[in-house]
């Protein structure tokens, strides 16, 4: 039965933590569209990857940033990579910041990574800088 608690904690710190990284609105978005086939992926990235990881003290939320954005680079995953550079210039992350990350990631994760990711990225602070 403690295991239970436990994960429940889990889910709802990792819950609290999700909103405030990625935004209220976003997650009570993706929360009201829960579907029986995805729930269980759901909580698990909320307990672990969330209640788990982005709530450990070692990295302040915009080293993690910088480090999640560079390895969705290395990836190609341009969904969860536009989803963090929109949260991160909300909160935390300058276009400069984005800027050398991906610098970086043109010689660590390939030029056409970078240069698919830059695209990603010019397309957001566009839309983010229009009034």
């Amino acid at each position: 039965m403690a295991s239970i608690k436990t994960e429940k904690q889990r889910y709802e710190r990792g819950l609290k933590r999700r909103k405030a990284v990625l935004g209220r609105k976003y997650v009570e978005a993706r929360l009201k569209n829960r579907h029986p086939f995805t729930d269980e992926f759901q909580s698990l990235i909320t307990r672990y990857a969330w209640g788990e990881l982005w709530t450990r003290p070692r990295f302040d939320d915009r080293t993690r940033r910088l480090l999640v954005l560079a390895m969705m680079v290395a990836t190609k995953s341009w969904e969860e990579f536009e989803l963090h550079v929109r949260a991160g210039f909300e909160r935390e992350l300058s276009a400069e910041d984005l800027k050398e990350v991906l610098m970086l990631a043109a010689i660590y994760c390939g030029v056409p990574a970078a240069n698919s990711a830059f695209a990603h990225a010019r397309k957001l602070l566009e839309a983010r800088l229009k009034p």
